[in-house]
């Protein structure tokens, strides 16, 4: 089975994880704060705090922004199911707004529809990599959260998402574009938030006893500053981060390469259609490759595509659908995309041959 999401590892992050290995350190330490430096080098940001999962990020990035109890964030309804429990688990409550056809993305015009006297903050999901307009959306003048999950290597008139809004979160779990197997971080305009980053992924401790050793003095006692649970990384994963990191422009080449194949074998196909190119000053990561189906024959593709040996998905399925939030708003550009959006495999392990497998499979189900 060809499968619509994965990863690239071996002997690169082996020797890393053996450097680990061999100083008998595993949990939070040295490799975690080279691979913190090295992204935020790579990216161009004042730091970035890695973190045990995107999803906790996303929790932590909330608390950052020091929303009163019970304001509301808009959230694009087309993400992940932690988007909008992070908000509420922050004690705040998401407002889903739709989402631009075309680009999966929220836009100004989404979200001015959306906004209340409650609302605090925005949270920019940049879809399967491509930027969300946040010089659009900065004009709105509320603080912006950018969920950079997908779009690790994605920039906007050059600067990095995830480093434009006030905090910005990446993910680094097994199948994205910087895979470990699991970890987030997060990053911060303001130092002093970086800071309390820091300070709310252990449990609220300023210093780990790492790094609070190297100050030679009762390191074992502790001062908490604030109530926090523990999201602390480890440096297996920031080991195999690092040797993704130094490979990252590889693999890039082979998803941009995926995708451009992709664009050009279906661009003739009048019942499918493909998705946009990025606007001249963007930067796409090139997370995964999204087409819609408008004919109503999407599921039957995707059942197709499966007999055949090649796996697809949806992602996402619209959050307000879900009943746990009790959303009685109709989002019709999110709804319209759960019935008509496919997501073809693109990742850096797939062969020539898989990624022609994908495409003539789907054109002989154009000919049934």
């Amino acid at each position: 089975m060809i499968s619509v999401f994965g990863s690239c590892v071996g002997r690169e992050e082996l020797e890393e994880i053996a450097t680990c290995l061999d100083k008998q350190w595993m949990g939070i330490g040295p490799k975690t704060a080279e691979f913190e430096r090295a992204f935020a080098e790579r990216r161009g940001l004042p730091g970035m705090v890695l973190l045990d999962s995107g999803s906790n990020s996303l929790y932590v990035a909330l608390r950052l922004l020091d929303l009163a109890p019970g304001s509301e964030v808009i959230v694009p309804s087309w993400t992940w199911i932690a988007c909008g429990h992070a908000v509420v688990i922050a004690g705040c409550k998401p407002v889903f707004c739709d989402v631009d056809y075309e680009t999966q993305n929220l836009t100004a015009a989404t979200v001015e529809p959306r906004l209340g006297p409650r609302t605090a903050a925005i949270m920019a999901v940049h879809y399967a990599g491509r930027p969300v307009r946040l010089d659009e959306l900065q004009g709105l003048g509320l603080p912006i959260l950018e969920d950079a999950a997908h779009a690790v290597d994605s920039t906007l008139q050059g600067k990095p998402c995830g480093g434009i809004g006030e905090v910005g979160i990446y993910s680094f779990d097994a199948i994205k574009n910087l895979a470990t197997p699991e970890g987030g971080g997060v990053t911060a305009r303001d130092p002093e938030r970086l800071a309390r980053a820091k300070l709310l992924r252990y449990c609220g401790i300023g210093k780990s006893g790492f790094e609070a050793s190297a100050e030679r003095r009762r390191w074992w006692e502790y001062h908490v500053g604030e109530y926090s649970l523990k999201f602390l990384p480890n440096d297996i994963n920031a080991s195999i981060g690092l040797a993704q990191l130094r490979k990252l422009d590889r693999l890039q080449a082979v998803r941009r390469s995926i995708w451009e194949t992709y664009q050009r074998e279906l661009a003739g196909l009048d019942w499918l259609t493909t998705p946009p190119e990025p606007a001249p000053d963007e930067r796409h990561s090139y997370f995964t490759y999204l087409v819609r189906i408008t004919n109503g024959r999407r599921d039957q593709l995707a059942g197709y595509l499966y007999e055949q040996g090649v796996y697809t998905t949806v992602r996402f399925h619209p959050l307000h659908l879900n009943a746990i939030y009790g959303c009685a708003e109709r989002l019709p550009v999110c709804e319209r995309l759960n019935e008509e959006a496919l997501n073809l495999p693109l990742h850096p392990m797939l062969s020539d041959g898989d990624v022609d497998k994908v495409i003539q499979t789907v054109r002989e189900f154009g000919k049934r």
